[in-house]
């Protein structure tokens, strides 16, 4: 698999990628399973409400069984009364569900070679910024014609990410911390040719 850069080397340079990252066939199944696991594993799961046994007060039978001409009541924390318990309370669980390490790895390739396949995939050089501004990052980004993108880098860049932490339709995400979701959110994806080797290893 070959991507030409788009700076950062010689006109009309490419870099050879590993076809075992950035050459696979997309697997539609795989992938939407990757999502859903990731985006339920995120969820917080502590909804909590109150059962009949545990809302307080309650002990009393409001009237007695017969004679009065309403219907029978043993306590005024029924679910069918105000104040009462819920029937069927929310209680605290996790959402997570089971997807193992090789599935995820290959949603991920999955992801990746259809990237690139539709050329979505840019790949620079370098890309560093002289200051934390924003404006010097629109500008690069304007340079390459690109405004909604993620941008994949090897490793923390403080200036980068103070820059783009203003622009609503940037992320800027280290290999270590890239995600399944970012990488289905955004249009496009600029990547440093540090942060492709990087994948390669990882997901060798």
């Amino acid at each position: 698999m070959k991507l030409k850069l788009v700076n950062g080397g010689a006109q009309g340079s490419e870099i050879e990628l590993s076809d075992a990252t950035f050459g696979r066939e997309f697997n539609e199944p795989l992938v939407h399973q990757a999502l859903v696991a990731y985006a339920a594993a995120g969820r917080a799961g502590t909804k909590a409400q109150l059962t009949k046994a545990e809302v307080r007060g309650g002990g009393k039978k409001p009237w007695r069984q017969k004679g009065t001409g309403q219907a029978r009541a043993g306590s005024t924390r029924s679910p069918i009364w105000v104040g009462g318990g819920r029937a069927f309370a929310a209680k605290p669980r996790s959402h997570a569900q089971k997807l193992n390490k090789k599935m995820y790895r290959g949603a991920i390739r999955s992801m990746l070679s259809e990237l690139a396949r539709q050329e979505r995939l840019v790949v620079t050089g370098v890309l560093e910024l002289e200051a934390p501004k924003t404006k010097m990052l629109v500008g690069k980004l304007a340079e390459l014609g690109l405004d909604n993108v993620l941008i994949l880098i090897e490793a923390y860049d403080e200036k980068l990410h103070l820059a783009a932490r203003n622009l609503a339709d940037v992320d800027v995400r280290t290999v270590a911390s890239l995600d399944p979701l970012s990488l289905a959110r955004y249009p496009k994806v600029l990547a440093t040719v540090g942060a492709l080797r990087m994948l390669e290893e990882k997901l060798a």
